[in-house]
């Protein structure tokens, strides 16, 4: 996976009504080693990462690349949504395309939060890169994120076989202005 080519990052934080979508900060050091480090959110992931090796390995400010957003609520990082190139996606539908990723801390489960956060990433994205498409990858045991795509306007394209587990690729067609 890559950045996004000519975008100008970081944008201006994006709010919404309860969240603000913004570049990483120092101060989110500890909620990325949470994110990372939590078997919840890594169910369907493939694991979580040891927490020692994070509190070691991370940089100062973690997740500062084009595409990186930190989700905020009331200031504090609950997630995270990522806009990247899939340059080395194992399926030819995907080779290319922008792809979506997110991840949140369980404490945020639940409250439509991944959904405003990432449909807030996709506005501005179609702003930033007009005319793209976007794909979504997730496994199909993964009922929250098979409902969140469908919520976003993901249709599935395939689902294929990878880490030992049935996978759903998604797309969405670049929106179109009204006129």
């Amino acid at each position: 996976m890559t950045d996004l080519g000519s975008v100008t990052w970081p944008p201006a934080p994006i709010r919404t009504d309860r969240l603000v979508l913004r570049a990483a900060e120092a101060r989110d050091r500890a909620a990325f080693i949470e994110l990372l480090a939590s078997p919840e959110v890594h169910t369907y992931l493939g694991g979580p990462r040891p927490r020692d090796e994070l509190e070691r390995e991370m940089p100062e400010v973690p997740g500062r690349r084009p595409g990186s957003f930190v989700v905020a609520l009331d200031g504090a990082m609950i997630g995270q949504v990522l806009l990247r190139r899939a340059t080395e996606h194992h399926r030819p539908a995907a080779m290319g395309k922008a792809d979506l990723g997110y991840l949140f801390l369980p404490r945020a489960w639940g409250c439509g939060y991944a959904a405003e956060a990432c449909a807030a990433a996709l506005d501005w994205f179609d702003v930033a890169l007009p005319g793209e498409p976007v794909v979504l990858t997730t496994q199909t045991a993964n009922a929250r994120s098979m409902r969140l795509a469908a919520k976003l306007g993901f249709t599935e394209v395939e689902r294929f076989r990878a880490w030992d587990a049935e996978q759903w690729l998604g797309l969405r067609l670049p929106v179109t202005p009204a006129t």
